[in-house]
């Protein structure tokens, strides 16, 4: 199963790392990513592939805690999800 994760907030060091750690940690692997800084916001996106590891909710309060602990805001969309949402 494919999940959407996105993560927004001030930048500062370490957001990468921590966010993939918690992924790494959780048997997550990261297909996709793209990230970007506009005027000291950061922003980043990334397609995951969750396999048999993990739901998209038990992942979401997983990225939850790592956000607070990271100053960012985490969210996770099952990838059909955020495919139709985002198409005409």
């Amino acid at each position: 199963m494919k999940a959407i994760v996105s993560v927004i907030g001030k930048d500062k060091s370490g957001i990468i790392a921590k966010v993939s750690t918690a992924l790494a940690d959780s048997g997550v692997n990261i297909e996709d990513i793209s990230q970007t800084i506009v005027q000291g916001n950061f922003t980043m996106m990334m397609v995951c592939d969750l396999g048999e590891n993990i739901s998209v909710a038990e992942l979401s309060d997983v990225l939850d805690k790592t956000g607070k602990e990271a100053g960012v805001v985490i969210r996770v969309q099952h990838e059909d999800i955020f495919n139709a949402m985002h198409s005409l």
